[in-house]
């Protein structure tokens, strides 16, 4: 464990020195953070004139729930805007990896830590979890203000039931750490093909589609989230996580990387 803490100390040290890295950790939790509260302060004040435009199944469920055409679009939308805080740990992870990674096998400085007694699996593990502490804490941490910042924003109580749902817990305890192993291991995985770290950061971030799909799903109305449909998708990601353990560990081997990363 000692080895670990020290390969975490020395990763953080030399990624947040780079701009872009220290950009995605602190930008895209505060913008992902800011745009619902937002969205929330908008529609305070909406007319119900503004609602005859709006899809046929949010009216039905309004309707049902008997809400106001504010408490409606507020409920709406940005319990769907939520799910932008499931790209914060594929993002982030996957941008300090490239750098913590990749970097090394373009400055070469990878060679001296695997002539080290540290072991494989402490350099996978000291190194993934450098890149997903930063993303879970930032995830979490943007969640949490939200939570905070929306109850001066939101109109009624049931309004901020909505964000407060089973699912949004499922989501961010236990999906999101998943995405972060799911992107932490992606990243491994393309650090053993490609040597340019930019490159790694823009193909890692192909890891988004998943979650950009879902978003604009149910924004159309293709699938309605709910807890179960939130749990079933962090079980496929535990699966698809464990497959990418296996491979990316398979992937990582030290004579390979002294012999042909160059």
């Amino acid at each position: 464990m000692e080895r670990i803490k020290t390969l975490i100390d020395k990763e953080w040290a030399e990624a947040f020195k780079n701009k872009m890295v220290l950009g995605t950790v602190v930008a895209m939790p505060l913008i992902f953070m800011l745009l619902p509260l937002f969205q929330l302060a908008v529609m305070r004040d909406i007319p119900a004139s503004e609602m005859n435009d709006a899809p046929a199944g949010i009216l039905t469920q309004c309707q049902v729930q008997n809400f106001s055409p504010a408490e409606c679009m507020q409920g709406f939308l940005v319990n769907e805007f939520l799910l932008l805080f499931l790209l914060i740990p594929l993002a982030v992870p996957v941008t300090i990896a490239s750098y913590s990674i990749v970097g090394e096998k373009s400055t070469r400085s990878l060679e001296p830590l695997l002539a080290t007694p540290t072991s494989t699996t402490e350099i996978i593990v000291g190194k993934g979890l450098a890149s997903a502490i930063p993303a879970i804490g930032a995830t979490w941490l943007a969640f949490f203000v939200f939570l905070i910042g929306a109850r001066f924003f939101v109109v009624s109580d049931r309004v901020y039931a909505l964000f407060m749902n089973p699912m949004w817990a499922v989501a961010m305890f236990i999906v999101a750490p998943l995405m972060t192993v799911f992107a932490v291991n992606i990243a491994i995985i393309i650090s053993s093909r490609v040597n340019d770290p930019r490159a790694a950061e823009q193909l890692g971030m192909l890891v988004m589609l998943p979650i950009l799909m879902i978003f604009f799903g149910s924004i159309f109305g293709l699938f309605t989230l709910t807890t179960a449909s939130m749990l079933a998708f962090g079980g496929l990601t535990l699966l698809v996580d464990i497959a990418l353990v296996i491979l990316g560990v398979k992937l990582f081997q030290r004579e390979t990387i002294l012999t042909q990363w160059r």
